[in-house]
């Protein structure tokens, strides 16, 4: 029986599809989205998710504590049997309540190389502070701000002549292949953390 994902974004879902396209190719074998969830009622995610016939929701988040939207949230995604929640460009904080009902089983995707540029607008972050170097992080999610134990990283360089747009462009490549990656590398249950470190078992001879 495939194990079950359950995608949250706000906005367009890049993320959320590559990963749907991900699984279609077998390049993350013995899994299925089986629920998408948006904080907002006008995300294109949502579409993108009718379109590609995965059950998709919107649970508004305006005017709600952090608590007790997750607890909306979670209950949606247990009904749906999830055994693995993918953050897919979703603009909330989650809630402790939230991290304790999936247990480093809630993976993010970020643009930087963390623990560098948390937080939003991290390309413009990394421009503004002039490095050579950017990227993008998968990490499991606890309840800070980008701070959990990281899964997966590439690194992009930055040109001189990059803008915002031209930067987001080439680091969101690289994020559609690592949190596949990531993902596969979760479910396959082949790593232990140590820490803050992620060891992959498959490397390990």
């Amino acid at each position: 029986m495939p194990q079950r994902i359950g995608v949250l974004l706000s906005g367009r879902g890049s993320n959320f599809e590559a990963l749907a396209d991900s699984i279609a190719a077998g390049r993350i074998p013995g899994a299925e989205i089986s629920l998408v969830i948006s904080n907002r009622e006008d995300a294109p995610g949502l579409a993108r998710a009718v379109a590609l016939g995965i059950p998709a929701q919107a649970i508004p988040s305006k005017g709600l504590p952090r608590e007790a939207y997750d607890k909306l949230v979670v209950a949606e995604l247990q009904r749906a049997g999830v055994e693995l929640v993918c953050l897919a460009g979703f603009m909330r904080l989650l809630s402790p309540y939230f991290v304790a009902a999936f247990p480093q089983r809630i993976l993010n995707i970020h643009p930087s190389l963390l623990p560098s540029f948390p937080g939003l607008e991290a390309q413009r972050q990394a421009l503004e502070y002039g490095v050579k170097f950017s990227g993008c992080t998968v990490h499991l999610v606890d309840e800070n701000l980008d701070a959990g134990p990281i899964l997966a990283q590439a690194v992009v360089p930055v040109r001189d002549d990059d803008t915002d747009e031209t930067l987001s462009a080439r680091i969101l490549v690289e994020e559609h292949r690592i949190y596949a990656e990531a993902v596969r590398l979760i479910l396959s249950g082949k790593y232990r953390i140590e820490g803050r470190r992620v060891v992959s078992l498959a490397d390990i001879s």
